[in-house]
């Protein structure tokens, strides 16, 4: 589980960047440490910053003499640490409805760690059903190729694009993964491998310039992606490396499947155009883990997502059904 509720108030978080050489739980109690985790990608995933930066707003809540202002702040704190995931932003809204609706302020930290367990539980319960939909898409025991990291590591639950492929593991069957490393952080080779492998899942670590060769092989029977924002017009922003592969799973006919929550579609934005794209440190890309593989004075571009066309996808599987992009936002009507 990479996040879980401490007594009698603080979070306990595993440390993505320190995958797959060490399994680290760090001991969150307070916004800022919450906020830093959440810049520093040491929780990561749309889904799971959104429950991350509840439980943060909860731990503000129980501060000695919280009142709202403080929550306030830490709702302004945590929604400036990263541009582009929708959930992070809909997760503080709620947060921020709930403290509103509160009139004692003795009342805000039960009310407010009441609110940030529902979205949990929630969350749990959407990846459940967007398993059981995507899984109906997908052959049995049939190789899926992905991308970055969209399983249990990223939400509440078993995964966003990964949850077809537990719902088949469940209920007996063999499915298979080609995970691109995706660059410049490794989320696939680090992340989606390593829970793939502890899951009893086959697992193929592939770099990310391989995808258009190891697609005209011709025996991935689709890509899963996830989603960090999903436009009004089915444009959906996720990390940097799903166009390319959405670009060549076109050209070699292999069907391309967004998964989502439907708290990731985002119908105040009408197409990819409109979503903010998080540019993060060139030192992502000119080094590893703080071993520099580019010479000095070379710079790096490194936005952090990229946008895939509508129509370019497939279907985008929601926890209210299957739908084709132009019509995602009926997930939410």
């Amino acid at each position: 589980m990479p996040i879980d509720w401490l007594q009698p108030a603080g979070i306990r978080l595993l440390d993505q960047t320190l995958l797959p050489d060490r399994e680290v739980y760090l001991e969150l109690r307070t916004v800022e440490s919450v906020a830093e985790a959440i810049r520093a990608l040491r929780v990561r995933g749309a889904p799971l910053i959104g429950i991350a930066a509840a439980m943060g707003v909860a731990l503000a809540a129980a501060a000695e003499a919280a009142a709202h202002e403080r929550v306030k702040g830490a709702i302004a704190m945590l929604g400036a640490t990263r541009p582009t995931a929708v959930n992070l932003h809909w997760a503080l809204r709620r947060m921020e409805r709930r403290a509103d609706a509160v009139t004692n302020p003795g009342d805000l930290p039960g009310a407010l760690r009441a609110e940030a367990q529902a979205i949990w539980d929630e969350d749990r319960a959407m990846c459940e059903r967007i398993g059981r939909y995507g899984a109906a898409l997908i052959p049995a025991d049939a190789t899926v190729m992905t991308v970055c990291n969209a399983g249990v590591l990223a939400t509440g639950g078993m995964g966003t694009a990964l949850a077809p492929v537990y719902t088949l593991l469940a209920a007996g069957r063999a499915p298979k993964v080609v995970a691109p490393e995706t660059r410049p952080l490794l989320q696939g080779s680090r992340l989606t491998a390593w829970e793939l492998s502890r899951a009893g899942v086959a697992c193929t670590v592939i770099t990310d310039g391989m995808v258009a060769s190891r697609l005209r092989l011709g025996d991935v029977a689709c890509v899963l992606a996830g989603a960090d924002r999903i436009a009004a017009n089915g444009d959906v922003a996720n990390k940097i490396g799903t166009y390319t592969l959405a670009l060549a799973a076109r050209a070699h006919g292999v069907p391309v499947y967004v998964l989502a929550p439907t708290s990731t579609i985002d119908p105040a934005t009408p197409d990819g155009a409109g979503i903010p794209i998080e540019e993060r440190a060139p030192q992502e890309v000119t080094g590893w883990r703080g071993v520099r593989a580019a010479p000095d004075g070379v710079g790096a571009w490194n936005p952090a997502f990229d946008v895939t066309p509508a129509e370019l996808i497939t279907a985008i599987v929601t926890d209210r059904g299957v739908l084709a992009p132009r019509d995602v936002t009926r997930a939410i009507d």
